[in-house]
């Protein structure tokens, strides 16, 4: 398995080990002992499954505020994506800061996400199949999001959309800006 860390601490790009021949492939998609050696010591309790019908479909950008924050270990089983992580911990030294990471069928990546930050994928192909393993149970009185164009983030959705409109969600079209949500890591 071969692990990138990124520049903001805690996020990790993961490549698990896989194995084909003639007839397919095989590959471990998680292993509490070897995830923990390479320090995602997370105990996961829910398992999440989205199917996204259209390419440029937006969905973001996510987080359950404290003591209901989830760590999130995602990638995508069938079709791309640009998944995307944002800092929204006040105080920290890449608070703001976004890192973008292509995940897909074929390249079979993963990609860690602790609490205390927003997440967001786009779709790049139709029918876009996306799993995610969560730290923590789903709490809707706890559920947030901040404005998947929120100028004070700047992740640059253009570079991937051209000139498709993302298909967006009537609720992430209303989240508020970062600066204007109650997002309470520090």
């Amino acid at each position: 398995m071969k692990v990138t860390e990124t520049k903001l601490a805690g996020l990790k790009i993961i490549e698990p080990d896989c194995y084909g021949d003639y007839r397919g492939w095989f590959m471990e998609t998680y292993n509490e002992k070897k995830y923990k050696d390479i320090g995602i010591d997370t105990i996961f309790v829910q398992d999440n499954h989205s199917m996204s019908v259209r390419k440029g479909t937006l969905r973001g950008l996510h987080f359950q505020n404290a003591p209901m924050g989830q760590a999130k270990l995602v990638r995508c089983t069938k079709g791309t994506v640009i998944d995307v992580a944002v800092d929204i911990r006040k105080g920290s030294p890449t608070y703001r800061e976004w890192i973008a990471v292509e995940l897909s069928a074929e390249n079979k990546k993963q990609f860690f996400i602790p609490r205390g930050f927003a997440h967001g994928f786009l779709t790049m192909t139709d029918n876009v199949e996306f799993e995610y393993k969560m730290d923590n149970l789903y709490s809707k009185e706890l559920d947030r999001g901040v404005r998947y164009d929120d100028p004070t983030i700047g992740v640059n959705w253009k570079k991937f959309l051209g000139n498709i409109t993302p298909v967006l969600s009537e609720k992430d079209m209303n989240n508020p800006l970062l600066d204007e949500s109650d997002a309470n890591y520090i």
